[in-house]
C-alpha cells in the first residue's frame, strides 16, 4: 500500500479544501480484502476535558470522539459537493435561504440500543449547536425551529436568509448529533455523557484512565454493514512528542497523527522499515499561524505600527526554519489551498526591515538612547512547538526594529484566559483552523462584538464598521458567486487594515505502520470515524 510521501513545498499546494476536493484524484487504497479484528494503537498528545463534539468542535475532541459520535455528513475526496452522508443521506436548501431539509438514515441505533430519529437532530441543533457550540453559535445563530414531520426528516427553519453554501460547508465539523434521551432535562454542559460519549458511530466509548489511555470498542450494531473492521482502538497518552517517534519505532503504537512526530524527525523516521510518512488526510484542516494584536494598546492601534510589524516578519524564513519547509507563507485570512474562496489580490508586506523602521519613525515612535521604541508583552500559544518557536523568532524580529517584546509563556488554560478573557496581552501567537468557509471560524477572528471568553476570536478590541458590514452581508448572501466575491473583498480589507497578521499556513502529517490500511482516504481523515480502517495481521 502506498501513500503520498512528504513533499515539503507542495503539502498545501497539492490539494484543495472541502468543496474543491471533487477535483482531486481518489487516493489509492489497499487491494487486499479487509481483515476483521485486531487492535489499533494510536498516540494522543492531549486529554480533552469535554469529549462532546457537539459542544466543543475542535480537532482535539474530534480525534477521539469522531469514532463514537457522528455528524450529518463528512468530508469526502470524491463525494458530491465534497461531502459523504453519515447520519443524513441527503440535504437541500430552499431558494429563499429560510429552510434546509435533511433526510436521515434509517435503522440507526444509539450505542444504548435506542433508535436514532429526527428528534435527536432537532434537539442537538436547537439546544446545543446554536447556544453552546463554540462554532455553531455563528453558523446557526438564526436557526429558530427544527420541524420533524417524521423520524427520518428534519427541516431547519431560519429567521433570516442563511446561505446553504455555509450550512453545507459546516456539516462535517459542526453537526455532531447526540442522544436527546440522555441530555434532555439535564445540565447539558455538565452531563456525564460529555466525558463518556454515547453515539451512533462505529466504536463505543469503553474506558478512560487519566494520563494513560482512552479505549474504544467495536460497535456490533453499526449501520454500515460489516464495519468497523477493527475490534478496538487504544489512544495512548504521550504528551512528549519525542515519545511518539520512539514508540512507533519500537512497534508500541501503530499511528501518530497531527504531526505528533516532530518535523525534524520525519526524514529519519520515514526511512524506518515498516513505517510510512503520510501527508494526505488533512486537506480540510488547514492551520494558520497568526499574530493576534491588542488594539487597546495605543501603539498597536496605529496602522503604521501594524504595517511595520508585518514588514519585520520574514515569512519565508519562518517557513524554512520553524516549519522546515512543511508550510506556505500566508497572504491573508483565507489559505491558498482553498480554491473556492481564496484570492491573491490583496495588499502584501514583503520582508523589509528598513521600511519597518521608517514606518515606526513616521508614526512618531523614535528609538530611545537604548535603541528601544517601546515594550510589548508577547504570548505564544503553547499548543504546538511551531507556535512557541515562532514566538522566539518574533521577539528577535521585533528587536530589530526597536520593539522590546517580553515573552510570557503559559499553559493552555492560562493562555486562553489571558488572551480571550482577560485581554492581558499586546501580541499573541495563535494557530486557528480554516474549516472550508470563512464564516465558520475565520470572520470571528476580526469581527467586533464577540463576547469575552470565546477562544480564537477577536478579543483584541478591534472594530471596523466597514468590515463588520461586509461580514454581515456575506453571512446572508444566498448567491454562491456573489458570496465568494464578498469574501474576496473581506480578504482585501483584512490585509489592508491588519487587525491581525497572517504569517503561514500548514497541514499536518501522520506516521503510520504499513500494517494500517485505508489511511488518509478523506480530507478530515484523522478526525473521521475510521470505520473502514483495518490492520494487517
Amino acid at each position: 500500500m502506498s501513500y503520498e510521501l512528504i513533499s515539503r513545498r507542495s503539502i498545501l499546494k497539492a490539494t484543495g479544501l472541502l468543496l474543491a476536493s471533487t477535483a482531486m484524484p481518489t487516493l489509492l487504497v489497499a487491494q487486499e480484502a479487509p481483515k476483521k479484528g485486531g487492535r489499533l494503537t494510536v498516540a494522543a498528545d492531549s486529554e480533552p476535558r469535554n469529549l462532546n463534539p457537539a459542544i466543543v468542535a475542535s480537532n482535539g475532541v474530534f480525534f477521539v470522539s469522531s469514532k463514537v459520535v457522528e455528524p450529518l455528513a463528512e468530508a469526502s475526496f470524491d463525494g458530491e459537493g465534497g461531502l459523504e452522508g453519515r447520519l443524513a443521506t441527503s440535504w437541500e436548501g430552499s431558494e429563499d435561504g429560510l429552510t434546509a431539509t435533511f433526510r436521515l438514515r434509517e435503522g440507526v441505533k444509539w450505542h444504548d440500543g435506542k433508535p436514532f430519529t429526527s428528534a435527536d437532530v432537532a434537539f442537538s441543533a436547537l439546544q446545543i449547536w446554536k447556544p453552546l457550540q463554540n462554532l455553531g453559535r455563528v453558523v446557526f445563530k438564526d436557526l429558530e425551529a427544527v420541524e420533524t414531520p417524521d423520524p427520518q426528516t428534519a427541516v431547519f427553519h431560519f429567521s433570516k436568509p442563511t446561505p446553504f453554501q455555509l450550512i453545507r460547508n459546516a456539516l462535517p465539523a459542526l453537526s455532531s448529533v447526540v442522544p436527546k434521551h440522555l441530555y434532555e432535562g439535564t445540565d447539558i454542559s455538565n452531563n456525564p455523557a460529555n466525558n463518556a460519549p454515547v453515539g451512533t458511530g462505529p466504536f463505543k466509548f469503553a474506558e478512560y484512565k487519566p494520563g494513560e489511555f482512552y479505549r474504544l470498542e467495536r460497535n456490533p450494531d453499526y449501520w454500515r454493514q460489516d464495519q468497523p473492521y477493527i475490534d478496538e482502538i487504544i489512544y495512548r497518552v504521550l504528551p512528549d512528542r519525542a515519545a511518539a517517534a520512539n514508540s512507533l519505532e519500537a512497534g508500541e503504537i501503530d499511528l501518530a497523527a497531527f504531526s505528533m512526530v516532530p518535523l525534524a524527525d520525519l526524514d529519519r523516521i520515514g526511512k524506518v522499515e515498516g513505517l510510512e510518512v503520510v501527508t494526505k488526510g488533512y486537506e480540510a484542516l488547514t492551520y494558520q499561524l497568526i499574530v493576534e494584536i491588542n488594539h487597546r494598546r495605543k501603539e498597536l492601534a496605529d496602522l503604521k505600527v501594524r504595517q511595520a510589524i508585518a514588514h519585520a516578519i520574514d515569512k519565508d524564513f519562518v517557513v524554512k526554519t520553524v516549519f522546515l519547509g512543511y508550510a506556505e507563507a500566508a497572504t491573508g485570512p483565507v489559505p491558498q489551498n482553498d480554491k473556492q474562496f481564496y484570492t491573491a489580490e490583496v495588499p502584501t508586506y514583503p520582508f523589509d526591515v528598513a521600511k519597518a523602521n521608517a514606518l515606526l519613525d513616521e508614526a512618531g515612535y523614535k528609538r530611545g538612547g537604548n535603541g528601544i521604541r517601546f515594550k510589548l508583552k508577547l504570548l505564544p500559544a503553547p499548543y504546538f512547538n511551531e507556535t512557541k518557536q515562532f514566538g522566539d523568532y518574533l521577539r528577535q524580529a521585533l528587536a530589530a526594529i526597536g520593539i522590546d517584546a517580553e515573552i510570557v509563556n503559559n499553559d493552555a488554560a492560562a493562555h486562553q484566559k489571558a488572551v480571550y478573557t482577560d485581554h492581558a496581552f499586546d501580541l499573541a501567537v495563535a494557530p486557528p483552523v480554516f474549516r472550508g468557509d470563512p464564516a465558520i471560524s475565520t470572520t470571528i477572528l476580526v469581527e467586533s462584538g464577540i463576547p469575552d471568553g470565546v477562544p480564537f476570536s477577536n478579543q483584541g478590541g478591534y472594530a471596523n464598521p466597514e468590515l463588520d458590514a461586509l461580514i454581515a452581508k456575506a453571512a446572508s448572501e444566498l448567491d454562491p458567486d456573489k458570496r465568494i466575491a464578498l469574501y474576496h473583498d473581506f480578504q482585501k480589507l483584512v490585509a489592508a487594515d491588519l487587525p491581525l497578521i497572517n504569517v503561514a499556513e500548514w497541514g499536518f502529517t501522520s506516521v503510520a505502520s504499513q500494517k494500517v490500511k485505508n489511511v488518509a482516504n478523506n480530507p478530515r481523515w484523522a478526525v473521521s470515524n475510521w470505520s473502514d480502517v483495518w490492520v494487517e495481521g
